[in-house]
């Protein structure tokens, strides 16, 4: 990993003589809002998980410079074909905080009626599509919209993000050679956290990173430091103008560390040294940012402080209205696979209803998730 990575704060979260985007104060303290709430959310949601009121979460603690720092360079009309560990994206869009909580609670309130994994969200009216768990399928979906924007002659941008494990998925390299054939107007953003579960960077790629597969695609490759917020929605804005101007592709590998598990069901000591966690919990890209913005008199103490019991309160108090809702009615195991309710269906439906009429409500299982 010795190509350079883009940087605007140094290590010990000062500026570089770099200039740092002309970002205004207002921006620069939602950008660190945005993070302190998606980790508030993270944490709140493993203990969720650890005490059994929901069956399993993906968290992304120490990757939330890359979520927001890149969100914040998309306009709202642009389309997002997310991974399954990118809750910032969601939250820096507007989605409500008792949705994405629904989703993981699988409950009556959960647009998608508890049928997604926990941390598989969708939101049609934010231009968020929905998350799935297969690796890599999103990149060749996100190309697809892409080429459907530049066939409709409009401004959109389509960003989609994987981590570097799907680098090694084929609907990688179809989705990067398609797209730069054709010059579909994507981003592709290679969250490159070290590990795709237990598999280390090195077992994935012989490649010295990730960035430079895209010299072999013939479209700009991008190795930025992803734990430095500036940098990625520097290096993200770039890529989005350049997509929006019809001059094509370009991937960018934010280069950052997962501080945690995979998910809830995996155990990370059983393969990350403590040496390498060590390392990387000096580089939090909160802490980092959190300097910078003192450092800039943006920020104080005592606010920074407000930001964060604020994000706390808020994830709790989103818990609260949620967590009682009832589970999703016996009637939408059949809603929503047609237009018009087929006999065969109707007939099942009413037959599950007299079932539970004799025999009491049907026990909610959802806690019992496999994973």
């Amino acid at each position: 990993m010795a190509e350079p990575r883009l940087q605007v704060l140094r290590e010990d979260g000062m500026l570089s003589p770099r200039p740092a985007g002309g970002l205004p104060e207002s921006q620069l303290l939602r950008l660190y809002e945005a993070m302190a709430l998606t980790r508030a959310l993270d944490e709140r949601c493993m203990l969720l998980q650890r005490q059994g009121r929901f069956g399993f979460y993906l968290p992304s603690s120490g990757e939330e410079a890359l979520q927001i720092g890149s969100a914040a360079a998309f306009e709202p009309g642009d389309w997002i074909f997310p991974s399954y560990r990118v809750p910032g994206i969601f939250l820096w869009r507007g989605v409500p905080l008792d949705e994405m909580v629904c989703n993981l609670f699988g409950n009556s309130g959960d647009l998608a009626r508890g049928r997604q994994m926990p941390v598989h969200y969708s939101f049609r009216r934010f231009n968020l599509v929905s998350i799935s768990s297969p690796i890599g399928t999103q990149i060749i979906q996100a190309v697809g919209a892409g080429m459907a924007a530049r066939i409709r002659k409009d401004r959109t941008v389509v960003g989609t993000y994987f981590g570097e494990g799907g680098t090694s998925s084929n609907d990688f390299h179809t989705g990067m050679n398609f797209a730069a054939v054709f010059r579909a107007p994507v981003v592709f953003l290679c969250n490159n956290n070290g590990y795709a579960i237990s598999c280390p960077y090195e077992r994935q790629t012989a490649s010295e990173t990730i960035a430079v597969k895209a010299k072999a695609y013939g479209m700009p490759g991008v190795r930025v430091d992803g734990n430095d917020v500036l940098a990625v929605y520097e290096a993200t804005q770039q890529a989005v103008d350049r997509a929006r101007a019809g001059e094509g592709p370009t991937l960018i590998e934010a280069v950052t560390f997962r501080m945690g598990p995979h998910s809830s069901s995996d155990d990370p000591k059983r393969y990350v040294p403590k040496e390498t966690f060590e390392a990387w919990k000096d580089r939090d890209p909160i802490d980092r940012f959190r300097r910078c913005l003192m450092q800039e008199r943006v920020l104080d103490a005592a606010r920074d402080q407000a930001i964060h019991e604020l994000a706390k309160t808020q994830v709790a108090d989103a818990i609260k209205r949620v967590e009682s809702l009832p589970p999703p009615p016996l009637a939408s195991l059949f809603e929503d696979v047609y237009h018009d309710m087929p006999a065969h269906l109707l007939e099942q439906l009413r037959a599950l209803q007299e079932e539970e009429k004799a025999k009491g409500k049907f026990t909610d299982t959802s806690v019992a998730f496999p994973l």
